[in-house]
């Protein structure tokens, strides 16, 4: 592996390829939510930054704001983790849409197994897009669900980005159904892994 290999040196290769995953990831994640929660969903394109990693919680509206997180291990032909945030309030949107009468007015055992199942949709309709471009084998480990304030949650792949370089991939998602939803979606690959990715794509560091 290159010596000089960091986010700084390949961001340039791979921000094409991380958009063409945002738009596929997104469309995926739309369709299975409209079959999950039976209604129209509509998805804008998703916009793909190069942050300072301390520049994420102003992104997310601020280091208070209170969010969900789910964060996930990955492993198979690449190894790392991704992180998927939504605000508070919106998530709970997403489990009333999902479980309708039996909901509650706040996240019980019940709201909180929902939401799990529509973040492992939404996850999920990433890793299949990154897995279907690569053809490379993406397993995900069982995710574990946060709700707290955005640096909270971001204090546990800031750990893991601080080994990569000082700024960090973010593929923002927008979709719509009586409100908009902004979805988070963060990878974190190892340096070897992003290079099996670029390798895979016929790409060169």
């Amino acid at each position: 592996m290159s010596s000089n290999l960091s986010i700084e040196v390949m961001s340039e290769q791979y921000f094409d390829v991380l958009k063409e995953i945002g738009n596929i990831g997104a469309g995926n994640a739309t369709t299975a939510l409209a079959q999950l929660l039976q209604c129209k969903v509509d998805m804008k394109v998703p916009q793909v930054r190069l942050l300072e990693f301390s520049e994420v919680g102003a992104l997310l509206g601020g280091e208070e704001q209170v969010m969900a997180g789910v964060y996930l291990a990955v492993e198979g032909d690449i190894t790392g983790s991704i992180m998927f945030l939504v605000k508070e309030e919106i998530a709970m949107h997403l489990v009333k849409k999902l479980m309708g009468d039996f909901c509650g007015e706040t996240m019980g055992e019940m709201e909180i197994s929902a939401l799990k199942e529509i973040s492992n949709i939404i996850t999920g309709a990433y890793l299949n897009a990154l897995s279907g471009l690569t053809g490379l084998k993406i397993l995900p480990s069982v995710p574990d669900l946060t709700i707290d304030m955005a640096g909270a949650i971001l204090s546990v792949p800031a750990i893991e980005f601080g080994r990569l370089g000082d700024k960090l991939l973010l593929i923002q998602s927008q979709i719509s159904d009586e409100i908009d939803i902004d979805g988070f979606f963060i990878m974190v690959p190892d340096m070897e892994s992003y290079e099996k990715i670029l390798t895979s794509l016929g790409l060169t560091v």
